[in-house]
């Protein structure tokens, strides 16, 4: 069996668990006899580790284009012409207007480089929904030129390009929910995005989720039939860091870390409030936010302003054997998160050997039976079960 795969990011070029989750899962796919993946991304960089899995760059495949010169202008513009029902991207709006109707062929013309390929940054900047739709642009063309057996799509920002794969060719889609919406906003869900996250579970045949906690969102929230949502939990392997790439604390002060995006669903400013309340009557503790995030610069005011930035670190955003030598010198991990689909720190912590306090609203709870568990809002309880953890 052959996997077209449409993920977002790919390890080393990572900004979170997306990625992570996303290379574990081909890795342990690729082990299986007959069966092959090809890992399409929107832009690859070239050192990817492609070991096991073939990576795909969609900024990287050739697409037909014809140079015009336009009335009172010299410089060519490149452009192409695919033939897809994927429409230029205009506004979300439109766009999902136009790509439910019953029209069943339109032209595209879209601006290339003068390599005939689209340019793509990967990122998740202030392009990211014209990125999107772009990228559902070249997975039609790579869905037309390779052979494969089923699609596979990572988070909403993959499904366009499994929906547009699915209409070229006609193969099965496979949507792998890692978030939804209601975990990143908190509630507060973004139209377009909920759209794009509708679709691409109407479109699939499948649908596999992190953790019955996201199965039960998916089922409620968009309107899923249950007997199409399967629920299989993530893991991690096991790692060896080198001793000599360890770094031991060289003081005597116990180390209580968060690790993660620093973003409302992560619940950043519970871990702060809690650091507070253990300080007023422990001075022999210090707190570190290992991450970063929209909400970093918020975090780092309310330590100012608690008064608490003399026992409290900001890192930024750490990866790799920077995440294990951050393990090693804690004492403690918590995860306050607000909701989270799964989480795979607590379980890189435990492999670390260090205890975990996990709040109840997360995937990684339901598997998880040596870790403290409380609800992310209850301050005073993390506070009690922190300070007990680091005497």
């Amino acid at each position: 069996m052959r996997v077209l795969m449409f993920g977002w990011e790919f390890p080393p070029h990572i900004s979170g668990g997306l990625g992570t989750a996303s290379f574990g899962l081909t890795k342990g796919m690729a082990t299986l006899d007959d069966l092959e993946v090809i890992f399409v991304v929107p832009k690859a960089w070239g050192d990817e580790d492609q070991s096991m899995v073939k990576v795909v760059g969609a900024n990287q495949v050739p697409i037909a284009y014809k140079k015009i010169y336009y009335k009172g202008s010299r410089r060519p513009i490149e452009m192409i012409e695919v033939s897809s029902r994927i429409v230029p991207y205009t506004d979300p709006e439109d766009f999902w207007k136009l790509t439910r109707s019953e029209i069943s062929e339109h032209n595209l013309i879209i601006q290339t480089n003068n390599k005939g390929t689209i340019d793509f940054s990967g990122k998740y900047g202030s392009s990211l929904m014209d990125e999107i739709y772009k990228y559902s642009v070249v997975a039609s063309v790579i869905a037309e030129e390779q052979e494969f057996d089923i699609i596979h799509a990572h988070d909403w920002l993959a499904y366009p390009a499994g929906i547009a794969a699915a209409e070229v060719s006609g193969k099965p889609l496979v949507i792998h929910v890692h978030a939804t919406d209601f975990d990143r906003s908190g509630g507060s869900v973004n139209p377009d995005v909920y759209r794009i996250e509708k679709s691409g579970m109407d479109a699939s045949s499948k649908i596999i989720t992190v953790s019955n906690l996201t199965r039960d969102i998916v089922i409620s929230k968009y309107n899923i039939d249950p007997a199409k949502v399967e629920t299989v939990y993530n893991a991690v392997e096991p790692v060896e860091i080198p001793e000599n790439k360890l770094i031991k604390k060289g003081f005597d002060e116990k180390v209580v870390t968060f690790l993660g995006r620093i973003t409302l669903q992560k619940g950043p400013e519970y871990f702060i409030e809690a650091a507070y309340k253990v300080l007023q009557v422990m001075d022999n503790v210090r707190f570190v936010m290992a991450g970063s995030g929209d909400m970093m610069e918020k975090m780092m005011r309310r330590a100012a302003a608690l008064k608490i930035t003399d026992r409290f670190h900001f890192t930024g955003f750490l990866k790799g054997s920077d995440v294990f030598t951050m393990l090693d010198m804690s004492d403690v991990y918590i995860m306050p998160s607000v909701s989270e689909p799964f989480g795979i720190s607590p379980l890189e912590a435990m492999q670390s050997n260090v205890p975990v306090i996990i709040s109840k609203q997360s995937g990684v709870a339901e598997i998880l039976t040596h870790a403290v568990k409380t609800d992310f809002w209850d301050i005073d309880g993390l506070h009690m079960i922190d300070r007990k953890s680091v005497v």
